[in-house]
């Protein structure tokens, strides 16, 4: 086994050791309640045996959620994860499942707010007009490998824009581009706005209606169901436009852009673990990968 000191260094996990440690502390208990519920499912009642008793883990949490980390950071395959911790295959990719459940569940970090972390839309929106906060929205693309011939939903992954088989992501940050939350990921071909109004951005304009959404132009129908709120670029001038107008236009798209690059910035941030440059594994799971590697960067975002 390579030693714990080596494979908890920032190069195979892209976290720092303080981050890590916190991450230890934060889900170790967690995890071993999920470990005491089920095996209380399994015997059918309370333990008989005096806690610490019985076999030992291996390998320990620490090791688990180290193995996780590298695993979701640099996509290196169970079998050479396996030789790493010294440990049978079948261990790792129990560990990996487990942990990166864990990490999902977290949610995004708030800034100098250490025990908040938002989960839902509806915290996001909150939180936003409680601190008078901008949100900027943007979706993103995943490749996945394409579903066998005859299945069905095997159109719905085919975009508009890009040939390859994708997933869709919506991810929220504020204007200092950090990562506040993102969805359960969506076919590819559907629309930027459809995904956001599943997942409920229409029921939090209602509710919020003092939370300003800036918007790129993808989000044109949100902006007519909700003015005012869903703010968008303006449209770029025609041919009979006069030139002043056409520039007026072009400075104003400008302006725009240039606020929202923070979420672009942001999605950069997400695809440097490499999990999400090309998603080989089943589709199923891809949603939690992705929710975990938000949460890992919105942390990243707080402490920076």
């Amino acid at each position: 086994m390579v030693k714990r000191s080596v494979l908890s260094r920032r190069v195979f996990t892209g976290l720092s050791r303080r981050h890590l440690a916190c991450l230890v502390e934060e889900l170790s208990e967690p995890w071993l309640a999920g470990v005491e519920g089920r095996r209380h499912a399994a015997r059918g009642g309370s333990r008989r045996r005096a806690a610490g008793a019985g076999a030992r883990h291996r390998p320990v949490f620490i090791d688990r959620l180290t193995a996780t980390l590298i695993h979701l950071r640099h996509d290196l395959p169970h079998a050479a994860l396996e030789l790493l911790h010294d440990v049978d295959r079948s261990t790792i990719t129990r560990a990996i499942g487990e942990t990166r459940t864990l990490l999902a569940e977290r949610g995004c970090a708030v800034p100098d707010r250490p025990g908040l972390r938002l989960r839902t839309l509806t915290d996001v929106f909150a939180h936003a007009r409680a601190e008078d906060i901008e949100l900027r929205p943007d979706a993103t693309e995943n490749q996945v490998r394409r579903p066998p011939a005859g299945r069905d939903g095997r159109r719905a992954l085919v975009p508009g824009k890009k040939k390859p088989n994708t997933m869709k992501a919506t991810i929220i940050t504020h204007q200092q581009g950090r990562t506040s939350w993102t969805d359960a990921l969506r076919p590819g071909r559907t629309h930027d706005a459809t995904a956001a109004r599943n997942e409920g951005i229409g029921t939090c304009f209602q509710h919020f209606s003092d939370v300003e959404v800036l918007l790129d132009d993808g989000y044109l129908g949100l902006r007519r169901d909700h003015p005012g709120q869903a703010v968008t670029p303006p449209r770029k001038g025609n041919k009979i436009s006069p030139p002043e107008a056409l520039e007026a236009r072009l400075r104003a798209r400008h302006r725009h852009s240039s606020k929202r690059i923070t979420v672009e910035h942001a999605l950069a941030d997400h695809k440097r673990w490499k999990q999400l440059i090309r998603w080989t594994h089943r589709r199923e799971m891809l949603p939690a990968t992705y929710q975990a590697i938000a949460g890992l960067v919105s942390d990243r975002a707080t402490a920076a």
